[in-house]
């Protein structure tokens, strides 16, 4: 496993862990004995919580439960040498508290949860008899469907796989819209999942394998325009009407130079694309764009200030919602719209 990490230094996998609130803060794994021996534990803290969770994990919000132990924060947590108890430590309250685990209680509720793909449907809106979930069918049949060439007459090949080349498109599809570096890390996730088992990679994935993929890697908590006005309030400054703003050319420049960054080509589509200024609405995925005039066009259609606002709903066309500090998130995320 070592030389395998060695040999392909990329990001084994990305798992949806505890969401309560906040990110996971610390993490232990509790030591082994003789009554749990097959099994593996893990306490964590958040901001103010302590929990448990099941190991290894695989994203089923199920095996894994946690409660407020310090309500201003907490500070530390370590596992006793049995296993038996969590210590807390908070921080301003100035207090230890000891907690008693239980995981038969846990395993319970795993079990209550159902098995196999059963609680990841329970993570889609609507469940496996939700749109979204029908959407998906149809979205892996057209998958399909693309991949053996939309002009022809030929009888269609009907799989339950579909090549890892249309993850993406997918994923896109139904609202998610990662990285190139996030696709990167989903494809290599899939490709090299079986090579420690059996030497050879993986270069298809079923419906059900995907939808731990999307739950596991999608946004935990949805889109928030805090996170944009972080943005722009580094990137940009303040305008006469006291809104976050950034100037037109400093933005294009940033999307060339920083980061994952565009060729000219590639901004021009994008933009275009998004303001709706393509025939059609744009090209297809694996169509060819032309970029003449598109500069001048730009300048045309996009302010010389763009505000947070209006980047996110104007230009990307996003749900934008306010982020609130008091707002308890439940351990199911909402999906990406």
């Amino acid at each position: 496993c070592a030389k395998f990490v060695h040999l392909f230094p990329y990001a084994r996998k990305t798992l949806l862990g505890p969401t309560f609130g906040s990110p996971v803060r610390k993490m232990e794994v509790f030591p082994s004995n003789d009554q749990y021996a097959s099994k593996g534990y893990m306490a964590y803290i958040t901001d103010d919580k302590v929990g448990l969770q099941i190991l290894p994990i695989d994203g089923n919000p199920h095996k894994s439960m946690a409660l407020i132990c310090h309500p201003d924060g907490v500070a530390n947590a370590v596992c006793s040498p049995d296993g038996q108890y969590v210590l807390t430590a908070g921080g301003n309250d100035c207090t230890v508290f000891m907690w008693k685990t239980n995981f038969q209680s846990l395993e319970a509720v795993a079990s209550l949860g159902g098995d196999d793909l059963i609680p990841f449907y329970g993570m889609l809106p609507g469940g496996r008899d939700g749109a979204l979930f029908k959407e998906l069918e149809d979205y892996f049949y057209y998958a399909q469907m693309r991949n053996q060439g939309i002009d022809t007459m030929e009888t269609r090949q009907v799989s339950t796989h579909i090549p890892l080349k249309e993850v993406p498109f997918i994923m896109r599809a139904l609202g998610y819209y990662p990285t190139e570096q996030e696709v990167e890390n989903m494809l290599n996730e899939i490709k090299f999942s079986e090579y420690v088992n059996t030497g050879k990679q993986v270069n298809h994935i079923d419906l059900g394998d995907f939808i731990k993929l999307y739950v596991n890697h999608r946004p935990a908590f949805g889109l928030c325009l805090n996170g944009l006005q972080q943005a722009f309030q580094v990137l940009g400054f303040t305008n006469e009407k006291g809104e976050l703003a950034v100037n037109r050319g400093d933005l294009l420049q940033l999307l060339q130079t920083r980061g994952e960054h565009m060729t000219e080509e590639e901004l021009a589509e994008y933009f275009t694309t998004l303001l709706g200024l393509n025939p059609e609405g744009g090209s297809s995925e694996l169509g060819t764009y032309n970029s003449t005039g598109a500069a001048e066009l730009l300048e045309q259609e996009i302010p010389e200030e763009i505000t947070a606002d209006l980047f996110a709903v104007e230009i990307l066309g996003l749900p934008i919602r306010t982020a609130d500090k008091n707002e308890e998130h439940s351990q199911i995320p909402e999906a990406a719209s």
